[in-house]
């Protein structure tokens, strides 16, 4: 048992996934920061924008509020409503409106039947049950030598690397949507469509982030668990 306690070279695979978290994380607020000094050419502010986009789709039942917090923006299907953030909601910053445009096409998504966005919304319960007991249940199998609940955690954990699988179309296709509205609607300048654009791509790199490190997780609670049954 001792043995346990001896360095886990396996905690190297997962370390560059962690560096790239905190890159990716950087990278959002820095580009959201640089693209939301300056106001748009024709003011509009982010709930204008998710307006339009709902609207223009038939979704004039979704609501808009405003919430507290950054970037704490997202749309609630439970509720049929988009919550915007305080540094979205009335901002008129191209930034603003690339995020208030992407929570539209989530809106847009689920009304449209999207299948990806089905399919991570049906698998969540297991998912957020799975995050919370996969590491444990391993780690208290690897201690008492336990293969069948080694065996429970990693299932469970592979059930976090699904949801962040299903989540990458989902994510990069709400942003598609958004910036397709964008340039038909006319609002924004080609200048302000990129900046839109590149806070949108920043984002993204989080989720990417996020499933590269859920499966060097995984990877690493496999190898854990092979060589503890060398042992």
């Amino acid at each position: 048992m001792f043995g346990l306690f001896r360095f886990d070279w396996t905690i190297l695979i997962v370390l560059p996934a962690l560096i790239f978290s905190i890159w990716a994380q950087a990278k959002v607020s820095s580009t959201y920061k640089k693209h939301s000094a300056y106001p748009t050419r024709r003011g509009m502010s982010g709930a204008d924008a998710a307006r339009q986009i709902l609207d223009r789709n038939g979704l004039q039942h979704v609501r808009i509020e405003h919430i507290r917090g950054e970037l704490t923006d997202h749309f609630d299907p439970r509720e049929n409503v988009i919550r915007l953030s305080d540094a979205v909601h009335d901002s008129q910053s191209a930034a603003a409106i690339g995020v208030a445009a992407h929570e539209a096409g989530h809106a847009v998504q689920y009304a449209t039947g999207y299948a990806p966005i089905k399919f991570r919304a049906a698998i969540i319960p297991v998912t957020r049950f799975g995050s919370m007991a996969a590491i444990p249940l391993f780690f208290i199998g690897l201690l008492f030598y336990s293969d069948y609940l080694m065996l429970m955690g990693i299932i469970l954990y592979a059930t976090v690397a699904t949801f962040q699988l299903a989540t990458l179309p989902v994510e990069f296709n709400a942003s598609s949507r958004a910036m397709q509205a964008l340039s038909a609607s006319g609002e924004l300048t080609e200048d302000e469509q990129h900046a839109a654009r590149q806070v949108l791509t920043a984002a993204a790199l989080t989720y990417v982030a996020a499933l590269v490190t859920s499966l060097l997780t995984l990877l690493r609670l496999v190898l854990l668990a092979g060589g503890n049954r060398r042992r």
